[in-house]
């Protein structure tokens, strides 16, 4: 029978629907229920891609006898991160106070008045590895509630009264310099790897925010170790496992097993990851012309539209990591994995023995079982490009033969922040490449935000699933980074609606999301939900904060209207780069991004021409659209059209379409030649 969670919009929640224990969504209902009952609250916080959550479903959750207990002497909340970023925010800063460490599943105890006293993440089933079971920590947990009630309610109140005092206010400490900027190059000097290009470190996510702020602080301070140090990087990850070498698109990360070995992926793939890379690949093409750019560009822009667009023109969260291995077992990375015997049977012996040692593959495996993870090891040997990439190439063949095997399962729910992150990302790749077909991907997919997760004021909901808003209300990374989409859409576009619709965005930052005395943002609204603290938090994970990306749209959108609120904000909300991005600039990627872009201007391009669809006009709006100025922004259409205030006062240049580049609204002489309109940006 169904509990509670039948009726969320949270695939990770339907996952759960099933379960024998009796699950509440998060609700005021469920800490009522557990006040009735005078027992604590369990929080356990997941999402639909997390192989470890899976794991411990299957374990704990789906076995009776575990239900019975958990049932009669807690009330379970089952909260999908992703839908509820600001629950999972507060309660892992926690865990991780706590413990020293967080992940997923997290696994919280707390009061009936949602203050926490005992934390963890995964538990298995029996006690290991010095790690208690699941049902030893149940026991322990209602022991101590029935018997030392004074206990923990103390320890409950100390960790709330820490949490509540955790507040940041950097706003005045000024904008970043120059000198903030180079400290923060050398320190990420220190953090990388010169013999194998990535970051030092077992683990290696994909750095995506850093590698935008080195292409820009190239750009403007003229640093060859910057862009060496992204080229260095984007080439690692492209040739790596991390990247998808068959069916494009990135994995969440890598693992090192040991000195000289092959990099381990954890194969689910993330919507953000996939488009904060696919525009850094864009935007290192730009810099460079680096043929591999474009190709990971395209073929990660292809991959999203390919299987993470819904019907509904959104795109879908992510893809499990694990899928069926076509012997009934749920295994973690078969989709994605060859032996040499699978590449005889999808491409004959001539093309398999080339597949082979094109992508590393051995008799022996990289990965579990004699299978291999498909990656570009170095080698001197020249491969005939168009027989591994051509039409009816090995590439295309070995696509379509892993599309026959069963495919991992997709979190189809839209998140609005990724949504965004992905409509700048399609945009601008598919202007720069001359796809149109990715242009208009972005534009359904915002039409699909407007459309569904707007209401009547321009408020925005966090989720969608089957064209069916969610119930929880958007974060601010949710109105900066789509009002960071509409941005880009507006400039590669020409049309203005989507600077308005960024410009509602906005406006709801400035009016609910910061302090009007500090300058510091934080996740939630003014009129959100009370959790036990207001998560605040500046530092970049696997997207951008809130914080940052509410930074680089304000400053996008100022630089687009003249709007001195909007800019002014900006610059305080940069004040916590200026204190964190030269000691730890690895998670404050985006921020020290912007701040080049605030250094820089960002410069002001206005492009009037008799009709968008008028060729000189469109060349110099491809011009200045591949221009490589940190952050600039672009306008386009006919004199004193009222659709872009940069456009205002730009008239022809005798009959003639021009360019206008600016800074603060004051404009160098125009020029009518995508030539010199190009230099005028390239730094």
């Amino acid at each position: 029978m169904s509990n509670r969670l039948a009726q969320a919009t949270s695939p990770y929640l339907l996952q759960h629907a099933d379960n024998p224990v009796d699950w509440w969504p998060w609700a005021t209902e469920a800490f009522e229920e557990a006040r009735r009952r005078d027992v604590p609250v369990f929080l356990s916080v997941g999402y639909s891609a997390c192989h470890w959550c899976h794991v411990m479903a299957h374990e704990s959750f789906e076995d009776d006898d575990t239900a019975v207990y958990m049932n009669e002497h807690f009330v379970s909340v089952k909260v999908d991160r992703e839908e509820r970023p600001d629950v999972d925010a507060v309660y892992m800063e926690a865990v991780q106070a706590a413990t020293g460490q967080g992940g997923w599943p997290m696994s919280v105890f707390m009061t009936p008045d949602g203050e926490p006293f005992y934390f963890g993440t995964y538990f298995p089933p029996e006690a290991r590895h010095g790690m208690p079971s699941f049902r030893q920590v149940l026991e322990g947990v209602h022991n101590a509630w029935t018997s030392r009630r004074d206990e923990v309610g103390e320890v409950a109140g100390k960790i709330t009264q820490d949490l509540a005092g955790r507040e940041l206010s950097t706003g005045d400490a000024g904008t970043p310099t120059e000198e903030t900027q180079a400290r923060a190059l050398l320190q990420l000097t220190r953090d990388i790897d010169p013999a194998s290009g990535w970051f030092k470190g077992d683990t290696k996510f994909p750095p995506s925010m850093v590698i935008e702020f080195l292409l820009r602080h190239h750009v403007r301070a003229g640093s060859v170790a910057a862009l060496e140090m992204a080229e260095g990087l984007c080439g690692a990850m492209a040739r790596s496992s991390l990247y998808d070498q068959v069916g494009g698109g990135f994995h969440r990360y890598v693992l090192t097993p040991g000195i000289g070995g092959p990099l381990v992926p954890h194969f689910e793939k993330m919507l953000y990851d996939n488009a904060l890379l696919c525009r850094v690949y864009a935007h290192l093409w730009r810099s460079t012309g680096s043929e591999l750019a474009r190709r990971v560009a395209l073929e990660t822009a292809d991959f999203m539209v390919r299987e993470l667009r819904t019907p509904e023109g959104g795109f879908a969260s992510a893809l499990d990591a694990d899928s069926d291995d076509g012997a009934g077992r749920h295994v973690e990375g078969a989709y994605y994995v060859w032996t040499p015997a699978q590449l005889r049977e999808a491409l004959g012996e001539q093309d398999a023995e080339l597949a082979v040692r094109y992508f590393g593959v051995t008799e022996e495996g990289t990965f579990e079982e004699g299978a291999s993870v498909l990656q570009l090891p170095q080698q001197d040997e020249v491969f005939d490009a168009e027989r591994i990439a051509g039409p009816g190439g090995i590439k295309e063949r070995l696509l379509a033969a892993r599309g026959a095997r069963p495919a991992p399962g997709r979190d189809d729910k839209a998140v609005a922040a990724w949504n965004g992150l992905a409509i700048a990302a399609l945009a601008e790749t598919g202007a720069y490449f001359d796809r149109p077909d990715l242009t208009e991907a972005a534009v359904a997919a915002a039409d699909l935000l407007v459309r569904v997760h707007f209401d009547d004021h321009a408020r925005i909901a966090r989720t969608s699933k089957d064209g069916r808003v969610g119930g929880n209300a958007g974060v601010l990374e949710d109105y900066a980074d789509v009002a960071e989409g509409f941005l880009a859409l507006a400039s590669v576009t020409g049309e203005g609606v989507w600077l308005e619709f960024a410009g509602l965005l906005l406006d709801h930052v400035l009016v609910r999301f910061a302090d009007p005395e500090s300058g510091a943002l934080y996740d939630t609204a003014s009129d959100a939900e009370r959790l036990i603290r207001r998560p605040q938090d500046p530092m970049d994970n696997a997207v951008p904060s809130g914080w940052t990306a509410a930074a680089g749209a304000l400053l996008g959108y100022a630089a687009q209207t003249g709007s001195a609120a909007h800019r002014t904000a900006a610059e305080r909300a940069l004040g916590v780069v200026k204190a964190l991005g030269p000691r730890v600039p690895r998670f404050v990627g985006w921020g020290l991004a912007v701040a080049e872009a605030a250094l820089d201007g960002p410069r002001e391009v206005a492009v009037v021409g008799p009709a968008l669809d008028d060729p000189a006009t469109k060349s110099l709006h491809r011009t200045a659209l591949l221009g490589t100025a940190p952050g600039a922004v672009v306008a386009v259409g006919v004199p004193e059209s009222d659709e872009f205030p940069l456009l205002a006062d730009r008239p022809l240049v005798g009959g003639e379409p021009a360019a206008y580049v600016c800074r603060n609204f004051t404009c160098d002489v125009p020029t009518t030649d995508p030539d010199r309109l190009s230099a005028a940006l390239g730094g």
